[in-house]
């Protein structure tokens, strides 16, 4: 299966040799919302348009210049696209609505590249460097001629949410010291129970993206072209930027702990986590430091802290233990769905802080105890060659969170195999 799919990249970059950025748009709407639509083609094959809406109750202002907007709404463009040149892999990137230096170039090249570790690992493609170059018109203008507003206020920070402990974690952290605004994207029931339980208003207390995929790059999956993760966190800095613009908030917090430096693939660099890491972190903010003026610091709260540790933290708040939600599989459902490697991680590294009646009230059941989750037990434990592919913690900290579990749960089928 892997060779035929670096067959069809080899046969896909042939076939679809120019990915293009044609532009981006944005309009405020009747409702103070702003509308982003970006415009990107597969040479002149497929065209997608999607279209995002950012919205907030009462933080925007207006008093944001249209060279701001341009130049970040640009930027979150360099990394929408991904979704979209991933299908085909084309060997040129043709950037239409600015030009980027070298240097620039290098900084999008490398997130690029890294980004997608996981995606060229999982489709079985081993990528010649450069895997793609880009091009600009020579008679459009250079994105560092733009200049970008100040941001004044030093005691607001955005603070993304995604319904999971880490985020509950900083937002309870933080709130004592700054003015927080959540940031939420595609709300879902998670999301949204963890920062109303946290006191935050739905129609005025956050900020909210409505992002889409164009249906056309779905079309493309079900018809075989390539797929895969892109880097979902770097997507969120840029528009986490562009809300500390609109809102003149001078910190973005987010909630990447010291694990998502560890490796998926060990011994290599492939990181399912690779824009949580503390390297994609200093790489944006020195890009945010030299190209855009240092407008908004860009950091994780957690950074410091081990999963172990930010799991007892998050024990010390039982009033989010029937909301906060960390799976993905059952995202959509607002449920745990109790047979991912998601769902098992999180189970094992509460579990040493959060009473076991508890802990399987939140899960509907004892995960430790089901023999089909055996595969993901022994990858979250270092048995086999790769970590799964989702957001877990190191398999030290795990090995470290059983270890303190073998008295409790010593009759689980787990521990026993």
């Amino acid at each position: 299966m892997q060779k035929k799919k670096e067959r069809l990249f080899h046969e896909l970059r042939e076939k679809y040799p120019r990915f293009i950025y044609h532009k981006f748009q944005y309009q405020w709407n009747e409702k103070k919302q702003l509308e982003i639509f970006f415009d990107f083609s597969i040479g002149d094959h497929y065209r997608f348009t999607p279209k995002m809406l950012l919205k907030s109750g009462k933080y925007f202002t207006e008093t944001v210049t249209s060279e701001t907007l341009e130049g970040v709404i640009f930027h979150i463009g360099m990394i929408e696209l991904l979704s979209y040149w991933k299908a085909t892999c084309s060997p040129e990137i043709y950037i239409k609505p600015y030009k980027l230096n070298e240097a620039q170039q290098a900084w999008w090249y490398k997130l690029y590249y890294k980004g997608l570790g996981e995606f060229f690992y999982q489709n079985g493609i081993e990528p010649q460097d450069p895997v793609f170059r880009f091009l600009f018109d020579e008679n459009v203008s250079s994105v560092s001629e733009l200049h970008y507003d100040k941001i004044e206020n030093g005691n607001k920070s955005i603070v993304p949410v995604g319904g999971g402990k880490d985020s509950v974690v900083t937002l309870e952290k933080l709130r004592n010291d700054l003015k927080i605004i959540p940031f939420i994207v595609n709300p879902r029931g998670a999301t949204l129970d963890c920062v109303r339980i946290a006191g935050f208003e739905y129609e005025d207390d956050i900020v909210i993206l409505e992002r889409t995929i164009d249906t056309q790059l779905l079309q493309l999956n079900e018809a075989g072209f390539l797929n895969g993760h892109t880097p979902f966190s770097a997507m969120l800095a840029f528009y986490s930027l562009l809300v500390a613009f609109l809102t003149n908030s001078r910190w973005i917090a987010l909630s990447n702990e010291a694990s998502a430096n560890e490796a998926t693939i060990l011994g290599t660099d492939i990181n399912h986590q690779y824009s949580k890491s503390l390297e994609f972190e200093e790489d944006f903010r020195k890009y945010v430091l030299e190209n855009m003026n240092n407008v908004a610091h860009y950091y994780s709260y957690l950074r410091s802290y081990s999963e172990l540790e930010i799991a007892e933290m998050f024990s010390q708040y039982p009033q989010y233990f029937p909301w906060f939600r960390s799976c993905n599989a059952g995202s959509k459902e607002n449920r745990w769905c109790c047979n991912c490697p998601k769902c098992l991680f999180a189970y094992i590294i509460l579990a040493p802080f959060i009473e076991k009646s508890r802990m399987i009230a939140i899960f509907g059941e004892n995960l430790l105890d089901k023999p089909a989750l055996k595969q993901y037990f022994d990858e979250l434990t270092g048995k086999t060659e790769s970590k799964p592919f989702e957001c877990v913690g190191t398999i030290e900290e795990v090995n470290k969170a059983l270890e303190m579990l073998k008295e409790e749960y010593a009759e689980s089928c787990l521990f026993s195999n």
